[in-house]
């Protein structure tokens, strides 16, 4: 009776729960088992990977087996942890991971800003004559808010250390500061400075540099794709933000918006999830709205298919 009063999107309590009990605990231990050979490449014999499979059909119907995160909840690294034990063999295949591990956004406690009460402070400011450049007065906007221009001067700071010179700047870093500001800043201002609509390149410049890629996103040389994915997998966050990319910006031609999911708000917090990953995308130039992760696809052998595939899903994504 209780697995089934849980709250369906609590994978923490789930765990919890799942530990008190005998008979899943040690269905569950069987699982980290199994998700850790994953995490460390190891191969499975036959016999292994059937008792990895039939312990993830024991949990039939538990809270454990469906349970989902939050993306703005603490611990979040913990409850996508335990999202992939209990879904290892979905990753088997390459990298089509079937289903995300956060709430549907819709599901999603929205968050509530005094948005409109800034931007009448801000039309009664100096800074209004920034009409030209959006994504300036995007800037000024947030910078009302004094959560918002903490976020964002912190990353700023650690993601302009050493960029561009011969220090390297810290790159994971410069990630965690990213995701910091996109996870704990209210859509309404992050979404602004990310997608300000832009006429110039004056403008299309400074809504290109928002992540600072010099650092989160620039190479020296570009990596292979498949490498970059296979960084991605290894990082429970990224596998998770890529899993729900792939979810909510999933492209369908027959669709008015051009997303299988008819969300095109959903795909847009997607992309906004993938900054600050390993699997970082940005605009390609200062000119277009075209975007793309910073790899390429040169010398992959036979698995150039996998790796193109992996490119379109940033550069020629209709949804996105």
């Amino acid at each position: 009776g209780d697995l089934l009063s849980l709250p369906r999107s609590d994978c923490i309590a789930a765990e919890q729960l799942c530990l008190s009990d005998s008979i899943c605990n040690a269905t569950y231990r069987i699982l980290e088992d199994c998700a850790l050979a994953k995490t460390r490449f190891l191969p499975l014999d036959h016999d292994s990977r059937v008792r990895c499979l039939n312990a993830e059909l024991d949990l039939g119907n538990s809270s454990l087996l469906h349970c989902k995160c939050h993306r703005r909840m603490k611990r979040q690294e913990h409850c996508l942890r335990i999202f992939w034990t209990v879904h290892a063999s979905m990753t088997d295949g390459y990298f089509n991971l079937e289903t995300s591990p956060y709430e549907n956004p819709a599901n999603e406690e929205h968050w509530k800003t005094d948005y409109n009460e800034l931007a009448a402070l801000l039309s009664g400011s100096q800074l209004a004559g920034d009409a030209t450049n959006p994504c300036l007065k995007a800037t000024h906007v947030c910078n009302l808010s004094k959560k918002c221009v903490r976020l964002r001067t912190d990353y700023a700071s650690i993601c302009t250390k050493g960029a561009g010179s011969e220090d390297m700047c810290d790159r994971r870093k410069c990630h965690r500061g990213l995701r910091n500001f996109f996870e704990k800043v209210p859509e309404d201002f992050t979404r602004r400075i990310l997608f300000c609509p832009c006429q110039d390149e004056l403008c299309g410049e400074r809504r290109r540099k928002t992540i600072v890629p010099d650092c989160s996103f620039q190479y020296n040389t570009k990596p292979n794709c498949l490498w970059l994915l296979d960084s991605c997998l290894e990082d429970h966050i990224c596998k998770s933000r890529l899993a729900d990319f792939q979810q909510n910006c999933q492209p369908a031609d027959m669709s008015p918006d051009g997303c299988s999911q008819h969300n095109h708000a959903a795909c847009l917090q997607a992309y906004m999830g993938m900054i600050g990953t390993p699997m970082t995308p940005n605009y390609i130039s200062n000119s277009s709205v075209e975007v793309s992760l910073w790899c390429t696809c040169e010398s992959s052998g036979n698995q150039k298919e996998k790796c193109d595939q992996i490119l379109s899903m940033f550069e020629s994504n209709k949804c996105l």
